[in-house]
């Protein structure tokens, strides 16, 4: 196997067919990064209370596996890990590990979603989806279990049920911080009807007192189009939907 260093080297997208997940310990944080951290982590809460240290899966190595795999290593951890990154100098930081859902309309544009104030990555435009939330204890990350994720990421930012089984793993991306998703392909569906069920999952979040994730959504058909959109990208999106536009343009999508 051909290792592939995770670093910052701006956004990729990987087409495999064969992609494995193993799970491998956590790195030791040395004690000096540890104390950093900790005490960016209660900045960061301090300045957005609606941060959680819950559980998480982080990427811990990405390789490639012959001349079609990609083999993903993760570790269990907690959000507070990823508080390393604003740590200057530090060295044992780990990458995100994450899904997410291309779900396209009937005429060929993909929904985009902008990441509420409340968010970790306020008006940050991207696809639906999240960090994979590691299972039981001895249980293993394998695709099924990123489906889930997906499928559970798509209801709770857009409203939209999809079947884990609709759900056609298409690419997997790595950000210029490292980050690593598992990108899946949704069935079409009609512009309106994904417009009605992000309007009515948003207004059940705000009658329960809560923000939702994603505080608007746009349908976009070519990156000219994610231009428009005032705010950041993720940095796999603009990619992402080139690709997608080229598929349409293919008659594959």
């Amino acid at each position: 196997m051909t290792e592939a260093p995770l670093r910052p080297s701006g956004a990729e997208l990987l087409e495999i067919r064969r992609l494995r997940l193993v799970e491998t310990a956590v790195p030791r944080v040395p004690s000096d990064e540890l104390a950093a951290m900790n005490r960016a982590w209660d900045e960061a809460v301090r300045s957005n209370p609606s941060l959680f240290d819950g559980p998480v899966a982080a990427c811990a190595g990405m390789e490639r596996e012959g001349a079609d795999g990609l083999v993903l290593s993760w570790v269990r951890t907690t959000y507070r890990l990823y508080a390393l990154r604003l740590v200057p100098g530090a060295t044992s930081w780990l990458p995100n590990l994450f899904v997410s859902v291309a779900q396209p309309t009937d005429d060929g544009r993909l929904l985009v979603g902008r990441m509420s104030p409340s968010t970790a990555d306020p008006g940050r435009w991207q696809l639906p989806g999240g960090s994979v939330e590691p299972p039981e204890e001895r249980a293993s990350i394998d695709e099924a279990v990123l489906r889930r994720n997906a499928v559970r990421e798509l209801a709770e930012e857009t409203g939209v049920e999809t079947a884990p089984g609709d759900l056609t793993r298409w690419l997997v991306t790595r950000e210029g911080n490292g980050n690593v998703g598992v990108l899946f392909l949704a069935p079409r569906r009609p512009a309106s009807f994904l417009r009605e069920r992000f309007a009515a999952m948003v207004s059940c979040e705000r009658a329960r007192g809560r923000d939702p994730e994603l505080d608007r959504i746009a349908l976009v058909d070519s990156p000219a189009g994610l231009a428009r959109l005032d705010g950041p990208h993720a940095d796999y999106l603009e990619p992402v939907v080139r690709r997608y536009a080229g598929l349409l343009s293919r008659g594959r999508a």
